[in-house]
């Protein structure tokens, strides 16, 4: 079954623009389910527990776990293992040595993380009194003991991170994009079946099931491709493409270390405010996220292949026509959505979230949180390939300088501001740190080229705020007409007025879009056409294999 949807190498197969689109199409429809299924987890997890101290201990649990598993994991991934893996394949055409590699990385990567997260997990309360020092001792009780058993899902996510980057290099991202739908899965269980067994720490039970059925999907899938897993950790660091690849990852994963700082930031001063403060971020974070990881996270994995072999045969021309073709791309979905969830910002809470627990005030807090979240996913969606196009010239060290500079901003923008606007400081001070580290990172990368295509890219972003900013003055107006015939004070009133002005919007974008022949609407509608209505029957074929697994 498998076998027959790897036969198929439908994916980047056509000339650069095209190929990233089709990996883009996959991963962002799979994106989408995957995010869909977040607002399904979120709203169970507002309508279950409020905004309140439950929910601040489950997500400042998170924090330690996901800082294990960035840093070891996502560090090597995205700035080090994908590059040279590629390399292998593509330059040297080395098959053997490059699964001798993924071999000794998934060997010493699995040693580190078993070993660092026992420790971590003997010395959680030391720890968590660290990052929440606001917490009270019944709540830091039961934040040590979230923390602990959530220390086996870095083991899982480990395992899945590594054999995710092989299925990224090779260009195979159905099964990639669909790990995630379990993970997401794993914890709606643990919310409504484990939560009724075992209590809230059912919650920690549902993430470690999730980050399991994550690892099984990705682990198979890469068995079927060639990978056989040999113990050996001597051997593999006598392997120097092993060793490249951990001196590539060491500059990435200190930048990883100062952005989980920032997380770390944010849940110390958090812990500090009233409760449910880091619960209110991180649900507002979440929302303001689907068009970070629908369509700028999506772009960026699938153009980073792309990026790294032309980057490996020094294909500078063909380099920047990749990152400018995804750039502009990026901005046509991220910069309206952005406009849209501004307007849209309270509504969109009170459909997603405002349910059981979840009052009132905290509705008005989280909404407040994600208006200025929003503002900057523009930011938020080029850091994810301004990032991976430095990491496709092995060049790690650029990043993290700046991720150094950008942390700077955030923490002094929060000193500055926690005192006086509470959570909603923190709000601000995320999102000018995004912008920043954006301006940084692309005035830094436009030094290492004659050119980025300035020209096109300034003018397609030119034409695309412009439809999305007449398009959010068409919902403005739209929001307020319908809220004078339906009743808001009921779930389907509010549905109303958030679904009808949001696809006038849509319809007033894409009209605008059209008029002023925006290539990238062209291109995406062309690609959209082409796959669903002229025979591209290997995606639908491979998804249809998937469903009967």
């Amino acid at each position: 079954m498998m076998d027959k949807i790897f036969k198929n190498n439908f994916i980047l197969k056509s000339r650069p623009t095209e190929s990233v689109i089709s990996a883009a199409f996959v991963i962002t429809v799979a994106g989408l389910l995957s995010n869909l299924l977040g607002l399904v987890r979120d709203r169970l997890l507002a309508s279950t527990f409020g905004a309140g101290d439950v929910l601040d201990v489950y997500y400042a649990a998170f924090r330690i776990p996901d800082l294990i598993y960035s840093l070891l994991i996502l560090g090597s991934m995205s700035a080090a293992f994908i590059p040279v893996f590629t390399g292998l394949r593509s330059k040297e055409g080395d098959n053997d040595e490059a699964w001798r590699m993924t071999n000794g990385i998934m060997n010493l990567s699995l040693f580190l993380i078993i070993i660092i997260s026992l420790v971590c997990a003997i010395a959680a309360p030391f720890l968590m009194r660290i990052i929440t020092p606001g917490f009270s001792p019944e709540k830091m009780e039961s934040a040590v003991l979230f923390t602990r058993i959530m220390f086996l899902s870095p083991v899982f996510l480990g395992i899945s991170g590594i054999m995710g980057g092989v299925l990224t290099s090779m260009k195979h991202f159905l099964i990639y994009s669909i790990a995630p739908l379990l993970y997401n899965i794993g914890i709606i269980l643990g919310i409504t079946i484990f939560v009724r067994l075992m209590g809230p720490i059912g919650l920690a039970w549902g993430v470690v099931f999730g980050a399991l059925m994550h690892m099984v999907l990705q682990y198979t899938t890469v068995r079927k491709l060639g990978y056989v897993h040999q113990w050996g950790l001597a051997a593999a660091w006598q392997n120097r493409n092993v060793r490249k690849v951990f001196s590539l990852m060491l500059p990435r994963m200190t930048g990883i270390a100062i952005n989980q700082f920032n997380l770390m930031v944010i849940t110390v001063f958090a812990s500090t405010l009233a409760a449910g403060s880091l619960a209110v971020f991180s649900f507002s974070q979440n929302l303001a996220s689907v068009p970070l990881s629908v369509f700028g996270i999506s772009f960026a994995i699938a153009v980073f292949p792309v990026l790294s072999t032309y980057a490996a045969r020094d294909e500078k021309e063909n380099f920047v026509k990749a990152f400018s073709e995804t750039f502009r791309q990026i901005m046509f979905f991220v910069i309206p959505l952005s406009v849209f969830m501004v307007v849209l910002r309270a509504q969109i809470v009170r459909v997603v979230l405002g349910a059981g627990k979840f009052d009132w005030n905290d509705t008005i807090l989280t909404f407040q949180c994600l208006g200025i979240l929003a503002l900057s996913l523009f930011a938020q969606s080029a850091v994810q390939l301004l990032a991976r196009s430095f990491y496709a010239l092995q060049d790690t060290k650029t990043p993290f300088y700046i991720a150094i500079a950008t942390e700077a901003v955030n923490i002094l923008a929060v000193i500055m501001l926690i005192g006086r606007i509470q959570i909603i400081g923190l709000a601000i001070a995320f999102s000018l740190a995004n912008v920043v580290q954006m301006m940084l990172l692309l005035f830094f990368l436009r030094a290492r080229f004659d050119n980025l295509d300035d020209r096109n890219i300034i003018l397609s972003v030119s034409k695309i705020a412009f439809a999305s900013f007449v398009a959010g003055l068409g919902i403005q107006v739209a929001k307020y007409a319908i809220a004078s015939v339906v009743d808001l004070d009921t779930f389907l009133g509010v549905f109303i007025q958030l679904t009808v002005p949001l696809a006038l919007g849509f319809l007033i974008f894409i009209g605008i879009s059209y008029f002023l022949k925006l290539e990238e609407f062209i291109l995406f509608k062309n690609s959209l056409t082409r796959k669903i209505f002229k025979g591209n029957k290997v995606i639908l074929e491979s998804t249809d294999e998937v469903s009967r697994m």
